[in-house]
């Protein structure tokens, strides 16, 4: 294997590069459309998104952070508030105009996800209350979806963002689906990015590091892939193309994952096709109800 063979999973800290913990962009082997940068961010510190060309999304994962962002000379700070951690319901995120650089200061952690554009969309702040939050599939496939920077949500020109928090014992990007094909209102070719992050469930004293889930992709006709992997807080899972899913919550231990898309088609949509051998699995969800321990929000009590 080359430095130069793509790699399609990454453990934490294995993509860090100027001060981040994780870097995916166009550097990354066999990557295009997307990006994603994470990391810790201490008191008195700062870190730089100077490049233009590329609209982002802010997202705080833990803590809260200031943003300075200058726009054709114009500055502004923008308060993020954040949250306790991503089990703890939605955040405030915020959008940044491809012609917009920033520097980002706070207590906590947060990730930046990002697509290559000259076109310029308005930025925005897009508040806690404005977050639409899906519960998604029922029994163990039920799943709570945060969609801050989906097209029903955001104003954008590629990037197609969203987290998704898993109970524990519960699937979710299932059934195994794909998007690596155009088929004009039935399909769209999208790259993703998933990055994960695991914990035990509320109330209980597990150690924090020993928390896990699995993630799985396999190959369609656009190319081969395969990825059966145990996935921890910070770990990286590139799909290009093929299949993926599911992504498992251990008992004990709930999942959360990242999801950032964008792709070469005129649309900007996201258009799925699911496995045929296991499309059949969506019916049975008629036959139960939903996860009663979802929501997960805020103001709820024993957060992390």
């Amino acid at each position: 294997m080359t430095s130069a063979t793509p790699r399609w999973f990454h453990r934490r800290g294995e993509l860090a590069r100027d001060g981040w913990e994780s870097v995916v962009d166009a550097s990354t082997p066999g990557w295009e459309h997307t990006g994603l940068r994470v990391a810790e961010c201490a008191p008195g510190a700062a870190l730089e998104l100077q490049e233009h060309g590329e609209e982002r999304i802010i997202v705080p994962l833990a803590g809260s952070f200031v943003v300075t962002h200058t726009e054709r000379g114009d500055t502004t700070r923008t308060r993020l508030a954040g949250r306790r951690s991503v089990f703890d319901g939605p955040t405030d995120v915020l959008y940044l105009s491809a012609a917009a650089t920033a520097v980002i200061e706070g207590d906590g952690r947060f990730a930046v996800a990002s697509s290559p554009t000259t076109r310029v969309h308005p930025t925005r702040h897009v508040a806690v209350g404005e977050t639409p939050v899906e519960l998604r599939g029922a029994g163990r496939s039920s799943r709570q979806v945060h969609n801050f920077g989906t097209p029903e949500t955001l104003d954008a020109e590629r990037l197609i963002v969203c987290e998704v928090i898993t109970p524990a014992e519960n699937w979710s990007s299932y059934p195994p689906h794909k998007h690596d094909d155009h088929v004009a209102g039935r399909e769209s070719r999208l790259e993703e990015i998933y990055y994960f992050e695991s914990a035990p469930v509320r109330g209980s004293t597990a150690d924090s590091s020993a928390a896990f889930g699995m993630f799985g992709t396999y190959s369609s006709s656009a190319g081969e892939i395969d990825i059966s992997a145990m996935v921890h807080s910070g770990d990286i899972a590139l799909v290009p193309f093929g299949y993926h899913g599911p992504a498992v919550a251990a008992p004990g231990y709930d999942l959360y994952y990242l999801n950032v898309m964008a792709g070469p088609d005129p649309e900007r949509a996201w258009l799925i096709t699911d496995d045929p051998q296991h499309a059949w699995v969506r019916e049975t969800w008629n036959d139960w109800a939903l996860d009663e321990r979802l929501p997960y929000a805020t103001d709820e009590k024993g957060g992390r």
